[in-house]
């Protein structure tokens, strides 16, 4: 019969076989817990850098918050379009009842003006356009829309 504890006892040039088993396993959780280590600083490195990131991300979007809170400025857009549009505060003369939908509704409106291009001599690039009113249809006026009726409910 095989003695199952004689391999524990028998020797392979001068060592016993379960020593070089033992120092085989060592070896192996040595160099497998160096693997995870490096894995695993190699993973930290990259959560710091998308830390660094969303950090780098919050920053933007507070400054985009911050021009967007400028930008939304009732005070500078009424500046603007006082300066560019040559609009200004609401008052009282343009502020009208629904009885008076229905008579504005009906009036004939300006036409629109349309845009030609006019021929620049000296930049071949540029293309700036004048603006021309076409001649007003008298003889034709618009159609007067119907009157406009509020509903109850």
């Amino acid at each position: 019969m095989i003695n199952p504890f004689g391999l524990l006892t028998r020797r392979v040039r001068g060592f016993r076989v379960i020593d070089i088993a033992a120092v085989g396993v060592i070896v192996v959780t040595a160099l497998a817990t160096y693997a995870f280590k490096t894995s695993a600083g190699a993973e930290d490195a990259d959560s710091l850098g998308i830390e660094g990131q969303i950090v780098a991300e919050q920053q933007q979007i507070r400054l985009l918050h911050a021009e967007l809170a400028k930008l939304d400025d009732p005070t500078r857009i009424e500046a603007l379009s006082s300066q560019y549009l040559g609009m200004g505060a609401e008052t009282a003369k343009q502020d009208i009842s629904e009885v008076d939908l229905g008579r504005i509704a009906s009036r004939p409106a300006a036409p629109a003006p349309v845009l030609t291009p006019s021929p620049a001599p000296d930049d071949p690039e540029a293309t700036p356009t004048s603006v021309e009113t076409p001649p007003s249809s008298a003889s034709s006026p618009r159609p007067a829309a119907p009157p406009v009726h509020a509903r109850a409910g």
